[in-house]
């Protein structure tokens, strides 16, 4: 079960959907598996859906859920999808955790999939792919395409990217 990456999905503009008459954003299903095919994947992947949440109202109750999963995971590789509002808190609660022996990459999007080519969710999930698989052990945050060590980024608010702190 090595090779196999594990793939948690917790929500985030990644996942959000658009209604064209209300102009609201919400949650329906995650789009991951739907990628995985369209970027033709011939990675082991498992995707599991551990919520589908905003990460502005993301609980210490739903990062409990995060560690506990990753914790329990019986591969050394996770991706968790999340929103980039607070990705780098949850970052450092999972490292904090100690979670021993395990890559564990964060990624996000800007823009949310259902948008279609305008979205960066497709890049940042396809760099958080290669990422998880040669990263030594501990947590990152892969954005842009670059990956971060969790205690050395930080979201620019005025820019919309990532950088270092």
């Amino acid at each position: 079960m090595q090779d196999l990456i594990q793939v948690f999905v917790t929500g985030g503009t990644f996942d959000k959907m658009y209604n064209y008459i209300t102009g609201e954003l919400y949650f329906k299903d995650t789009h991951l598996n739907e990628m995985f095919e369209r970027g033709r994947c011939t990675l082991d992947i498992d995707v599991r859906t551990l919520m589908m949440v905003d990460s502005l109202e993301m609980t210490e109750e739903d990062k409990e859920i995060i560690i506990h999963n990753c914790k329990r995971s019986n591969t050394n590789k996770i991706i968790i999808t999340h929103g980039t509002d607070r990705i780098v808190s949850t970052a450092e609660t999972l490292a904090e955790a100690d979670i021993k022996g395990k890559t564990i990459v964060l990624t996000g999007a800007m823009i949310p999939y259902a948008f279609g080519t305008s979205s960066d969710g497709f890049f940042n999930l396809g760099s958080a792919l290669a990422f998880v698989q040669v990263l030594t052990p501990g947590v990152y945050v892969a954005m842009n395409g670059r990956y971060y060590n969790w205690n050395e980024v930080k979201k620019n608010r005025k820019t919309g990217y990532f950088e270092e702190k």
